[in-house]
């Protein structure tokens, strides 16, 4: 009897894990996709010729049988021309990529750099990760905040910021800094960091994108208090010339290649 049991919970099992989930329609909506007038399947969108000749550059890169990983590139493609990543645009990549829309839809809700929402045209991304934390990161999100009078994940009444709060950037050793991505059709497309910053200097950043007319301020580290990476004081290292050893078998491809 137990064995007769054990046999069936096995067989029940089995088809448990075994059993497919229903494809999707061709209407059905990403996950937590709310209905949206200003964003569903019938909202126009197209890639501007420049895109489309992009687009075609990137797919290049791949076998046709494996064209389907050009669909995070693609993904980016659309965000740099919109400043976001509509329903639309998403239902495009699949039809070009011909992949099911849903392969599209699992890319985009799994990275949260894609943005489903509409943005404003300039997005600020102020890390909060340890680096900057140390530096006084929560400075530069307060002045932010008080500048632009909006909370993290709030855009401005004019459409031009929208405030994130960021995992690591990778500029540790400028902390603190805010990358600044500056997309939508109406400008250039741009993503910088601003480095080394204070909240006086990050409300001279977002003073200056305000009245960019589509430029941006001087990207990298604002202090004026050293150059690239170096540290603040001057360099504590490194400072003469290496003494070796080197790599002889390297200098000699090196002089062949240039005879």
């Amino acid at each position: 009897p137990e064995l007769g049991t054990l046999g069936a919970f096995s067989d029940l099992s089995a088809r448990a894990l075994h059993a497919s989930a229903p494809s999707a329609s061709a209407g059905a909506l990403p996950p937590r996709q709310r209905p949206d007038p200003t964003n569903n399947a019938e909202t126009p969108f197209d890639f501007s010729p420049e895109k489309y000749a992009e687009a075609k550059r990137i797919m290049a890169k791949y076998p046709p049988q494996y064209k389907k990983s050009a669909v995070i590139p693609l993904l980016d493609l659309a965000q740099q021309q919109e400043g976001w990543v509509p329903l639309a645009a998403m239902n495009k990549i699949a039809k070009i990529l011909e992949i099911p829309r849903m392969d599209v839809y699992e890319v985009v809700t799994f990275y949260t750099m894609f943005n489903r929402q509409k943005m404003a045209r300039h997005h600020i991304q102020v890390c909060t990760t340890t680096p900057c934390m140390l530096r006084d990161s929560a400075s530069i999100m307060e002045a932010c905040k008080k500048h632009l009078g909006i909370k993290v994940g709030e855009s401005t009444a004019d459409g031009l910021f929208h405030l994130s709060e960021v995992e690591c950037l990778g500029a540790c050793v400028n902390a603190p800094m805010v990358e600044v991505t500056t997309a939508g059709r109406d400008v250039p497309f741009s993503d910088v960091f601003y480095e080394d910053l204070t909240p006086e200097t990050m409300v001279k950043v977002l003073d200056q994108l305000r009245e960019g007319n589509g430029k941006i301020p001087p990207p990298g580290v604002q202090s004026g208090r050293r150059v690239g990476c170096e540290p603040e004081g001057g360099l504590t290292s490194l400072t003469e010339p290496p003494t070796g050893p080197f790599a002889p078998y390297l200098d000699k491809l090196d002089a062949e290649a240039k005879q």
